[in-house]
């Protein structure tokens, strides 16, 4: 269920100052937040911020597209490899997409030296 227009936007006030001391100073630096839950707002445009995803701080630079979205959204918690299906077919057969070294376009080499 969204939040009510009424409340408006769920944004940190710590994650508000920061950002207020980062568009007076004109700095470039990432902003560093574990709040995943705050909603990107219009004045965070052009802002890079690092939002923690458990292990790391993962940067994310927000755009117009973005507002309105959380900023935990950006920056996911969990690594996916490879579904379990995959792996064990990729054992039997083979890799299961040619890989970049294997096209079928010929290789261009440098020539070699000449042996005297």
């Amino acid at each position: 269920m969204a939040r009510s227009i009424s409340k408006g936007p769920y944004v940190e006030a710590s994650l508000v100052e920061k950002i207020k001391k980062a568009k007076a100073s004109g700095k470039r630096d990432v902003i560093k937040t574990y709040k995943r839950a705050s909603m990107v707002v219009p004045e965070m445009v052009g802002l890079t911020i690092g939002v923690h995803d458990g292990r790391k701080f993962a940067s994310v630079f927000l755009t117009e597209n973005m507002v309105g979205h959380a900023l935990g959204e950006f920056a996911p918690t969990r690594t996916f490899r490879v579904h379990s299906g995959q792996r064990k077919a990729g054992k039997a057969t083979g890799a299961s997409a040619p890989s970049a070294s294997s096209s079928s376009a010929p290789q261009k080499t440098a020539p070699k030296p000449a042996a005297k």
